[in-house]
């Protein structure tokens, strides 16, 4: 039988709806505060998730077996795993987040009119941030401190995978707030409601400014089609390496070896494998074969299968697939058309990158494929908030409005109009 800790004390007898009120009422004054408050409520977080080890790995545990149990992925378990390590990595990048520039009140743009009047665009909170997101309780620290720095109220739900591991980490963030001097409803979960509370979340328009969603392609469509409250979408991640022409065999070796192997389980890892034919013959053998020993299963097109080392036969079903795991699949190309009309019918417009030598092919990808990140050269994993200098991320959003690609504090901002006046009145 599966396991649960208790819900917070403070909370615990609090409905949604009174949790979705007081996050409101919370997040006036955190809209308001000084970035040093906020700064301190974040360094207090830092300081809490490594003091809270013991604790929250204790949580970790129990989700991981309750997650065996009921035949989670293995994908999903890396996503849910916690470690010493990684505890220390979402303490590090709290702390990152205290180094970044406080997105409120930044002046986008302004001008002085003729008559005196000023005006100015201003950056100000969007007021209470929800989200939504499955068996990564990594994203519940990382969002509630973007959430924080850029003065937003945030509310979670996790997930019932993660229901034990989220309890504690809230508790971590409400603890922090409140020794900084910040209401500690300004960070709630309504993990323990389930499904009912996700659903109460998405029409609690009104009471939630913005909701995010990350997770599962399912996860996020039923979010996006059910919520009557502004949502910023997140992508599942059927990300594309296309090795051109003029590829060199050590690049193309490195990138995508490390694009899928380093952390399969995550969005940015690279899914399929797109190879021209005038380079198959040079460089499938050497990809296909470091792919293979370091475990991964290859499901290639007829032309790539014989190169590739235990390889299963693909299907138009994997080319459509966010793996998440040790798989991927290989088609040869004829040219790089072909290669960018791929990635058009089965892209989730999350990350495509090209390993390429001729500046003109370069050029041209960068221009003509329409995901949220492009790259030349370089691996998919690096689509990330952290890498991007961001300290951590929200999510990488596949959307056009708004915010696109890996979303950091300015991205969980909205402006207002400020103007400024001496008694001008309009002719």
């Amino acid at each position: 039988m599966s396991s649960t800790v208790a819900a917070p004390a403070a909370t615990a007898d609090r409905s949604v709806a009174d949790r979705l009120v007081a996050a409101k009422a919370a997040s006036l004054p955190l809209a308001t505060a000084t970035t040093d408050r906020k700064n301190a409520a974040l360094r207090a977080i830092a300081e809490g998730v490594l003091a809270a080890e013991q604790s929250i790995l204790a949580a970790n545990a129990l989700d991981l077996a309750n997650g065996r149990e009921n035949g989670l992925s293995a994908g999903l378990l890396d996503r849910l795993t916690l470690t010493p390590a990684r505890l220390q990595g979402l303490a590090d990048a709290v702390l990152e987040v205290v180094a970044l520039t406080d997105p409120v009140g930044q002046v986008v743009r302004g001008s002085d009119l003729p008559n005196g009047v000023k005006i100015a665009q201003t950056r100000v909170p969007f007021g209470v941030v929800g989200a939504i997101y499955e068996a990564r309780p990594n994203v519940t620290i990382d969002i509630a401190s973007l959430a924080i720095k850029s003065g937003n109220a945030v509310v979670l739900r996790g997930g019932t995978a993660a229901l034990n591991t989220n309890a504690v980490l809230v508790e971590v963030v409400r603890d922090a707030l409140v020794s900084a001097g910040l209401p500690a409803d300004a960070a709630q979960t309504i993990d323990e409601f389930g499904r009912d509370g996700a659903t109460e979340l998405m029409r609690a328009r009104g009471l939630v400014d913005v909701l995010i969603p990350r997770g599962s392609a399912d996860l996020i469509q039923a979010v996006v089609t059910q919520s009557s409250v502004p949502v910023i979408e997140t992508g599942a991640g059927v990300v594309h390496i296309v090795l051109d022409e003029s590829a060199r065999e050590d690049w193309a070796v490195d990138i995508v070896r490390n694009a899928k192997v380093q952390r399969p389980s995550v969005c940015n890892a690279v899914e399929t494998l797109l190879v021209h034919r005038g380079a198959a013959e040079r460089l499938l053998p050497a990809v296909l074969g470091s792919l293979a020993e370091a475990g991964v299963t290859i499901h290639a097109d007829e032309t790539a299968l014989p190169y590739a080392p235990g390889g299963v036969p693909v299907t138009d079903e994997d080319y459509a697939t966010e793996h998440m795991s040790l798989d991927i699949s290989v088609r040869v190309v004829d040219d790089l058309d072909a290669a960018i009309a791929h990635i058009r019918r089965y892209s989730t417009q999350h990350t495509e990158a090209i390993v390429t030598n001729d500046l003109g092919n370069a050029e041209r990808f960068l221009a003509e494929v329409d995901s949220a990140v492009v790259m030349v050269n370089a691996s998919t994993r690096f689509t990330d908030g952290g890498e991007f200098g961001f300290g951590a991320e929200v999510g990488i959003s596949t959307q056009k409005l708004h915010a696109r690609g890996p979303m950091g504090l300015p991205e969980l901002t909205s402006t207002k109009w400020v103007v400024r006046g001496s008694g001008q009145i309009r002719a």
